[in-house]
């Protein structure tokens, strides 16, 4: 197995938990998500990756965050190194790929976008959010303002904020950092 396969993100287990801990059948999430039951039973199995917009319908049907599955894909590390090559989940089609800077059920959440990202729904984080732009350019969206942010930019969110936001180029670049949703200090 290569190095990169190796650091794929398997949220395959975290996923069943999660459902089965809210009793649900495959069947059942197949429905509130509007994806197979076989689908469902590969992404259970680690026998297939959901793309991001997959997977936030699956980690809105489990009353979770997309971030939260990812984090859980693994078990917690004191030291890890990921790599720049390492695989990143497309997130639909060709519009653009994230990719988790940390892995594991960590305090700290970090992910790289790349690519295109839309406006595809708002969040709410019970912990505070950064968004740092490394290349292109991102409009964010809180408490009714909208901010355009350019390379080097930043854009902070305190916890329980509305938030969401978009790339305006397709080469944009950008890193989020945040407290995982289920940390209690």
């Amino acid at each position: 197995m290569s190095e990169a396969a190796a650091e794929t993100p398997r949220v395959g287990a975290g996923v069943r938990r999660r459902r089965r801990a809210l009793e649900l059948t495959l069947a059942e999430l197949a429905r509130r998500t509007g994806l197979s039951v076989p689908f469902l039973s590969q992404v259970e199995n680690d026998r297939a990756r959901p793309s991001m917009r997959s997977l936030q319908k699956i980690a809105d049907a489990l009353e979770t965050t997309a971030v939260a599955l990812l984090a859980a894909a693994d078990g917690p590390r004191t030291v890890d190194v990921v790599r720049a090559d390492s695989a990143a989940v497309p997130e639909d089609g060709d519009r653009g790929r994230v990719r988790p800077l940390v892995r594991g059920r960590q305090q700290l959440h970090a992910l790289e976008f790349t690519g295109r990202h839309d406006w595809q729904r708002e969040f709410r984080h019970p912990h505070d959010e950064l968004m740092y732009v490394i290349e292109g350019f991102v409009e964010a969206e809180a408490e009714g303002h909208r901010h355009q942010l350019g390379p080097g930019d930043t854009f902070y969110c305190s916890g329980g904020i509305t938030h969401r936001w978009r790339s305006l180029v397709p080469e944009s670049r950008v890193l989020l950092v945040g407290v995982a949703d289920d940390f209690r200090p």
